[in-house]
C-alpha cells in the first residue's frame, strides 16, 4: 500500500469549499462537474490530500450506495493550532480546545456535510 486519501460523500461540494479552501486554506487540484454542479474534487494541503464526492456522482458510480447521510471523522496532525485556531474563529466547536491523556493539543469541529474534523497537535 502507497496512500490513503479520504473521500468525504457530501450533499453540495459547493456548500463545503468554504471551509475546506477558504477558511483552512486547501487548494483545488481537480475538479469535475457533475451537470450544472460539481461532482468531484481533490483538495491538497501540503502532503495532506482530500476528496470531495457529490452524493449524485456516487450514486452513478457505485448503485450499489445506500441513500442518506455518510459521516466520517478525521484526525488532522498540524505543527500549531494556532493557524487553525484564528481560521475557524466564529465556527462552531463540537469540542472546545483540549489536552488529551496522551499529551496532544485538540479542537473538533464538523465540516459542513457534517463530518468531524480533529485537529490536534503533538
Amino acid at each position: 500500500m502507497k496512500k490513503l486519501t479520504a473521500n468525504l460523500i457530501v450533499d453540495r461540494i459547493e456548500d463545503c469549499l468554504p471551509f475546506w479552501v477558504d477558511r483552512l486554506g486547501f487548494g483545488k487540484t481537480v475538479e469535475v462537474p457533475e451537470g450544472a454542479a460539481l461532482g468531484f474534487v481533490i483538495l491538497v494541503h501540503g502532503g495532506v490530500e482530500l476528496m470531495l464526492q457529490s452524493r449524485a456522482s456516487v450514486q452513478k458510480d457505485i448503485a450499489e450506495v445506500e441513500p442518506g447521510p455518510h459521516r466520517s471523522s478525521l484526525y488532522l496532525e498540524v505543527d500549531d493550532l494556532g493557524p487553525i485556531r484564528a481560521a475557524l474563529t466564529g465556527w462552531p466547536l463540537v469540542v472546545p480546545e483540549r489536552t488529551t491523556f496522551y499529551g496532544a493539543r485538540e479542537l473538533i469541529v464538523r465540516d459542513p456535510a457534517g463530518n468531524f474534523v480533529c485537529f490536534a497537535a503533538h
